[in-house]
C-alpha cells in the first residue's frame, strides 16, 4: 500500500487559508462554520415538492384518503427543518452585528412564516405552468407527464419557492436552492427574477434567467436562450455596484426561441416574437417579430430599426 507523504501538502494549504484570510481588500467573511446545509436543503424542498403535488412527488403508496395527513405531517417536517436552516443563514450574514439569539430567532420565524404562507399561491401558479407547458407541447400527453418529466416544470417548482425563500429574507438559502434546480436541470434561474403565471421553458437546457428579470403572464422561452446583463456599472473604487436593474422587462405572450440573446434592461413589448439566436441590445415593440436574418422588429409589416 502506497505511502503519501501529506505533511508538506497540510501545511501549504494552511498557508493558503492564512494568505487568504489576512489579505487586505478581500471581501468580508462572518466567519465560523455554521451556515446552511445544501444537503439540508435538498431534502426540504423534496417534502415542500411533495406537500404541494402530494398524489405525484409525494410517496407511491399515498392514498386519497390520507393525503391531508400526509401534506401536513409533511408540510411541519419541512417548515421545522426550514426553521433550522433560516437560523442558521440569519446568524452567519448576521454575525457582525452580533445580534441576539431571540432576534435571529424572530427573524427566522418571520421569514418562515412568510414562505408557508404563500405556498397555496405557488401550488396556483405551478398549475398554469404546467398547463402552459401541456398546452405549449404538441409532444405532451397529459399533464401528469408534464409535472413528472419536464425539467422546465421542475425548475419552476424549485423556483417559485426560490423566490419567496429571496423575497423573507433568505437570500442565500435562495441561492443554494436555484443552484440545486440549477444542477439537476440545466436551467439557471436567479431566484430574484420575477416570472409571472403560464410560464413555459421547453426543453430548457442552458436557458439563463438574471436577477433582475420580470417576466409577465404566458410567456414560452426555449433552450439555450440568455435573459441577461448588458454592463456592469462600478463604484468609485472599481467594485461592481450591486442590486442595480441590469436585466431584461419581458412583457406577457411574449415567445423567445432558441438561442437567442436579450441583454440589459431592455423590455420586449407585449406579444412579440424573437428568432433563434438573435442578438438583442434594444427594446422590442409590442407585436413585433424579430429575426437574425435582419435582426429588425417587423410589426404588421413595417420595419422599425433595433
Amino acid at each position: 500500500m502506497a505511502v503519501f507523504d501529506i505533511g508538506p501538502i497540510v501545511q501549504s494549504l494552511r498557508s493558503a487559508r492564512q494568505t487568504w484570510r489576512t489579505q487586505q481588500n478581500r471581501p468580508r467573511e462572518a466567519g465560523g462554520r455554521e451556515f446552511p446545509s445544501r444537503e439540508s436543503l435538498a431534502q426540504i424542498m423534496l417534502e415542500l415538492q411533495g406537500a404541494l403535488f402530494p398524489m405525484r412527488l409525494g410517496p407511491a403508496d399515498l392514498r386519497h384518503d390520507n393525503e391531508d395527513y400526509y401534506v401536513g405531517y409533511t408540510l411541519g417536517s419541512a417548515l421545522h427543518a426550514l426553521l433550522i436552516q433560516a437560523r442558521l443563514e440569519l446568524s452567519y450574514r448576521l454575525r457582525l452585528e452580533n445580534p441576539s439569539d431571540e432576534e435571529i430567532d424572530a427573524r427566522a420565524c418571520k421569514a418562515v412564516q412568510g414562505v408557508a404562507a404563500t405556498l397555496p399561491a405557488i401550488r396556483s401558479l405551478l398549475d398554469s405552468d404546467v398547463l402552459a407547458a401541456y398546452r405549449g407541447d404538441p409532444a405532451a400527453r397529459t399533464v401528469d407527464e408534464v409535472l413528472l418529466c419536464y425539467p422546465g416544470v421542475q425548475a419552476m417548482i424549485y423556483h417559485r419557492i426560490a423566490h419567496q425563500f429571496y423575497r423573507h429574507d433568505l437570500p442565500l438559502l435562495a441561492r443554494v436552492v436555484s443552484e440545486l434546480a440549477h444542477s439537476e436541470t440545466g436551467i439557471d434561474i436567479h431566484p430574484g427574477a420575477t416570472i409571472g403565471g403560464s410560464f413555459f421553458i421547453d426543453h430548457g437546457t442552458g436557458v439563463v434567467i438574471g436577477e433582475t428579470t420580470v417576466i409577465g403572464e404566458r410567456v414560452r422561452i426555449y433552450q439555450a436562450v440568455t435573459l441577461g446583463a448588458k454592463r456592469f456599472p462600478t463604484d468609485a473604487s472599481g467594485s461592481l455596484q450591486k442590486g442595480l436593474p441590469r436585466h431584461p422587462l419581458v412583457e406577457d405572450d411574449v415567445v423567445i426561441y432558441a438561442g437567442a440573446t436579450i441583454l440589459g434592461r431592455v423590455t420586449l413589448g407585449r406579444g412579440c416574437v424573437i428568432g433563434g439566436n438573435v442578438w438583442l441590445t434594444s427594446d422590442v415593440p409590442a407585436g413585433s417579430y424579430v429575426t437574425q436574418a435582419d435582426c429588425n422588429p417587423r410589426s404588421n409589416g413595417n420595419a422599425a430599426s433595433l
